[in-house]
């Protein structure tokens, strides 16, 4: 019998078949700052890929999902699911997934909850940061915590100008699978309060937890 944890992948599956696989920064930021979602992001590709998600998913869907106390999930179908993005070629392969406490709520509710992952190919600024540059004069110049960043002397990291969709990862997790995970301790609010931590998931490690996965591109 097929579970309804498989029907929301196979619902997903079918909405995002048609998701472009080239994503470039100035094309995609101008395209995000015209539907007036997380176009000023740094990290304006992962925001992208959550765009083009709501695009394809909307009345298959419901967007947002559900809230448990402040924090909310990105999309609900039989059960809650979180969209992230990774770069395929990074220094580590841990992906931040969502608040402990919130996904420990909806798997005490439904049992399960599901993540969905692109994984990409990206691309990052030249040596002179054209690409910062221009999205810095598009945002109307440096924000605050770019100033004082400055004033710190600190390097700023170089950004993505372009991401190529390689993968599409469907991730199931229930108490079980979540007691595997690692946590990332957040720091502080502003107001010296501790923020909560986030389950952290090794992707080198998703056995038993990846339920699907389909692959784009070449």
């Amino acid at each position: 019998m097929t579970s309804a944890f498989s029907e929301d992948i196979a619902k997903a599956k079918k909405a995002l078949a048609t998701l472009p696989c080239v994503w470039e920064g100035k094309k995609s930021v101008l395209e995000l700052k015209e539907a007036d979602y997380n176009w000023r992001q740094m990290e304006w590709w992962a925001f992208y890929f959550e765009h083009l998600c709501h695009q394809r998913l909307a009345g298959v869907f419901q967007i947002p999902g559900e809230r448990f106390g402040t924090v909310g999930f990105d999309l609900r179908g039989c059960v809650n699911w979180d969209m992230k993005a990774k770069a395929i070629k990074s220094d580590d392969h841990k992906c931040i997934l969502n608040d402990c406490s919130a996904i420990d709520a909806t798997i005490a509710k439904y049992g399960e909850h599901g993540v969905l992952i692109a994984l990409c190919d990206v691309e990052y600024n030249d040596v002179n940061r054209t690409f910062q540059q221009w999205h810095s004069e598009l945002k109307g110049g440096l924000s605050a915590y770019e100033k004082e960043r400055r004033t710190r002397t600190e390097v700023s990291r170089y950004r993505k100008t372009r991401a190529e969709l390689a993968e599409l990862l469907f991730l199931r997790f229930d108490k079980a699978a979540v007691a595997r995970l690692g946590r990332m301790n957040q720091g502080r609010n502003s107001n010296g309060a501790p923020r909560p931590p986030k389950y952290m998931l090794d992707l080198e490690d998703v056995d038993g937890l990846l339920e699907d996965r389909v692959a784009f591109g070449k």
